[in-house]
């Protein structure tokens, strides 16, 4: 089975192409034999506003780091019995599945329709 330990996702953004196309959302780049993490742990910082002196006496500001976690909702889904998913979806401010599959199903077949008018 692939996904070995030894191998670190790489959380990488998109260029700017100067005509704004980049998108702004993350990808990792997954080598060959591996797969896409089913979880991953991601450190914040944040300057406090207070500063300790550095090795050679100079301000540094001092930063707080916070871990957090991220699942592959795909992962639960799959895992998940049907209710339990769509509570784990209401707590990140997500409507349940059938709700939100229905208007993304409405999107489409607008979409559909505004590009092939009268078909």
């Amino acid at each position: 089975m692939p996904e070995t330990k030894n191998w670190l996702p790489e959380i990488m953004y998109e260029e700017s192409s100067g005509d704004g196309l980049a998108s702004h959302i993350p990808f990792i780049p997954v080598p060959p034999g591996e797969l896409m993490p089913k979880f991953l742990f991601i450190f914040s910082s944040r300057e406090t506003g207070e500063f300790e002196p550095g090795p050679e006496g100079e301000d540094l500001p001092v930063i707080e780091m916070d871990l957090y976690q991220y699942a592959d909702m795909s992962v639960l889904k799959q895992k998940l019995d049907p209710n339990v998913f769509d509570s784990v979806r209401s707590a990140l401010g997500l409507e349940p599945l059938k709700i939100a599959g229905e208007k993304g199903s409405k999107i489409t077949d607008s979409v559909r329709n505004n590009l092939s008018p009268g078909v």
